[in-house]
């Protein structure tokens, strides 16, 4: 069953949009990675709320694309049983790019509930914008940064 996504947003502090960015910063010139820990809701899907950026290492060590070290995944993962969340999304840098989806990001998208956020490098200022992505489709949420 192919969950039916509505109008969502992704809710962030201004503490987890910095370890995300830093973390984006730190990782040139190659892509970084890391993942968003969260609620859920009563039917089985994230909230939205990020309780927790866990920056993770990128395995592909590469400037095209990004894989999620498996020890840095499983530590993440004992983090949000700890805490009653589950791991809710993953986000990665486009380096020359913009915030949006590219096809290996598109096929790389394993979990239908998650939020995809993407961090553009390409200008000046860094660019955050969420995704979720379903059966192929694409559906950008609103990224509302709370002071949290």
């Amino acid at each position: 069953m192919t969950p039916q996504l509505s109008p969502a947003t992704l809710r962030i502090t201004a503490a987890q949009f910095s370890t995300i960015v830093g973390h984006c910063y730190d990782g040139l010139p190659d892509e970084a990675c890391g993942l968003l820990l969260g609620p859920h809701g009563g039917d089985g899907t994230p909230t939205g709320v990020i309780t927790r950026a866990w920056p993770c290492r990128n395995e592909a060590a590469s400037a095209m694309t990004y894989t999620v070290d498996g020890r840095d995944y499983l530590k993440a993962s004992r983090a949000a049983d700890e805490t009653g969340d589950e791991i809710v999304g993953v986000w990665h840098s486009h380096t020359h790019t913009v915030a949006y989806p590219s096809p290996t990001d598109v096929r790389q998208a394993v979990d239908p509930n998650w939020w995809y956020p993407i961090v553009s490098l390409r200008d000046e200022e860094p660019v955050l914008r969420a995704y979720r992505i379903v059966d192929g489709q694409i559906t950008e949420g609103q990224v509302a940064l709370d002071r949290g």
